[in-house]
């Protein structure tokens, strides 16, 4: 589907930009996507009419229908008479629940002379190894009683010591964090300006008894199941499966083409007893890196390519939370397959300085993609606090995005690029995050160095855009019906 990027209209209402880059509203942008699903009904002149409908376009207009129930004057229409009806629409709007947006409190507390509305401290590389170790036995100190001693132990001799790779994330730690602290200052202080944060969260209504912070799909293990479906011959199946009225989707037609809402309202899809919502103008492909020719048959080269890999770590593969993927895998992902000349690249990476040499030194070259930005995703709550501490050793508040184009032909490169603003080197996007696991938030931002209408692909996806396809063995998880909530009215 072609990219709705709106320009101004989307930074006004989902964001807030300044120089050091914007405050997003993740959650106003999903609850603007349009999820109304329309289920019309036929009413005339006081004849309540049995047909029932769902509706794909406009909510109201005028179609004829055969009469089949009684009338206000008690007459019943004959066999065959037709009553000309207004189609009426009862809208069933959705809107994904709050209390998953609901961070009022840091995850873990800094000191007072670390809040980011104190002026930025200088630190030598010294300094921010301490403040590192501090917060780590600070967060070892919660363990418990029964594993404390164990704890302290392990921290205290990790006081002296630290592994290479650690050492590296210091070192570029080191070098952003300034960027970052002064950054989001400034951003923090025009959103409690404006009212979308609160210094005193004791005036915001803390939810409790959040939703389901796991639901059990099985969209990964479907797709597992997937590769022991007889093979569907090429010629014999459609390449898009376009949803219309229907709600249940045979799981081999899902898997074996790309699916898509062309309708201007949202679909609820029923996949394996469980309900999904799929937003307008947008598809999706749901396999796993091994069925990725539906979406090459899906013949779109793609202007702006989002990538959000399962980067493998040790903690990964302790907790087998889902797979992960090599960096030799992720190589092999087609992606110059699926560019445009000129195509925009942004790939999420974790603050392992190993992926991140990783996409500048070996995958964008092997994409032809030039890096040209590194810019950051900054974590804040609703009081516009980090949601940790920013000199955290193992996690940091912020997470980095890559930006390159792929590199083609001169002329066709230098057309592209007429009338659209240079990619800047380092941009800040700060949001409250979504508390579900590894829910990004939307890059709407990017529409200023872009040209409107363009095609978009977003792979390794876990929740769907309107204007968007989007790919993943997860593509539908923040899609399921109960990360939402009904909100019911009629036209």
């Amino acid at each position: 589907m072609a990219a709705s990027w709106s320009g101004e209209t989307a930074r006004e209402e989902f964001s807030l930009g300044l120089v050091s880059g914007w405050l997003l509203d993740h959650l106003t942008f999903i609850n603007q996507c349009g999820y109304e699903v329309c289920d019309s009904f036929a009413y005339a002149d006081g004849v309540t009419l049995s047909t029932s409908v769902t509706s794909t376009g406009d909510c109201h207009h005028t179609s004829n229908f055969a009469a089949t129930s009684t009338s206000r004057d008690g007459s019943i229409p004959g066999p065959g008479d037709v009553v000309e009806a207004e189609l009426k629409t009862a809208k069933m709007r959705y809107v994904f629940r709050e209390e998953f947006f609901d961070i009022s409190k840091p995850h873990i507390a800094v000191a007072p002379e670390e809040q980011l509305c104190r002026e930025c401290p200088e630190l030598s590389l010294t300094e921010i190894k301490a403040n590192s170790n501090r917060e780590e036995h600070q967060e070892g100190t919660k363990s418990g009683v029964g594993d404390s001693v164990a704890s302290a132990r392990k921290k205290r001799k990790r006081k002296c010591v630290f592994n290479q790779g650690e050492l590296d994330a210091l070192e570029y730690h080191s070098k952003v964090r300034k960027l970052i602290w002064e950054g989001t200052w400034y951003l923090v202080q025009e959103g409690l300006k404006s009212g979308f944060l609160h210094r005193n969260t004791a005036e915001v209504s803390c939810r409790k008894n959040v939703g389901p912070g796991h639901i059990d799909c099985g969209l990964a293990e479907l797709c597992e199941m997937a590769k022991q479906f007889p093979a569907v011959n090429e010629s014999d199946h459609q390449a898009v499966h376009v949803l219309d009225d229907e709600t249940s989707i045979p799981e081999q037609d899902l898997l074996s083409c790309v699916t898509e809402n062309s309708s201007n309202c949202a679909k609820i899809v029923v996949l394996m007893g469980q309900k999904y919502l799929v937003p307008p103008k947008s598809s999706f492909l749901l396999s796993d890196i091994s069925c990725l020719q539906p979406l090459l048959n899906y013949k779109k080269k793609y202007d702006v390519i989002v990538i959000d890999p399962p980067w493998e770590n040790k903690s990964l593969k302790r907790s087998n939370r889902y797979s992960y993927l090599s960096s030799w895998q992720i190589k092999q992902i087609p992606v110059p397959a699926l560019a445009a000349p000129n195509c925009l690249v942004v790939t999420w990476v974790t603050n392992r300085q190993k992926h991140l040499r990783f996409v500048k030194d070996e995958l964008y070259p092997h994409w032809s993609v030039k890096t040209l930005a590194e810019w950051h995703w900054v974590k804040i709550t609703r009081a516009g606090e980090f949601v940790l501490p920013l000199d955290s050793l193992h996690k940091k508040p912020y997470e980095v995005l890559v930006l390159g184009r792929v590199q083609g032909d001169i002329k066709e490169t230098l057309r592209k690029s007429e009338d659209v603003l240079p990619i800047p080197e380092h941009k800040l996007i700060v949001s409250i995050p979504c508390s579900l696991h590894s829910h990004k938030p939307p890059l709407t931002v990017l529409a200023e160095f872009i040209k409107p209408d363009v095609e978009c692909l977003e792979l390794f996806a876990r929740n769907l855009q309107p204007g968007w396809t989007s790919w993943g063995n997860e593509v539908l998880k923040f899609q399921h019906i109960d990360y939402f909530t009904l909100l019911r009215n009629e036209n």
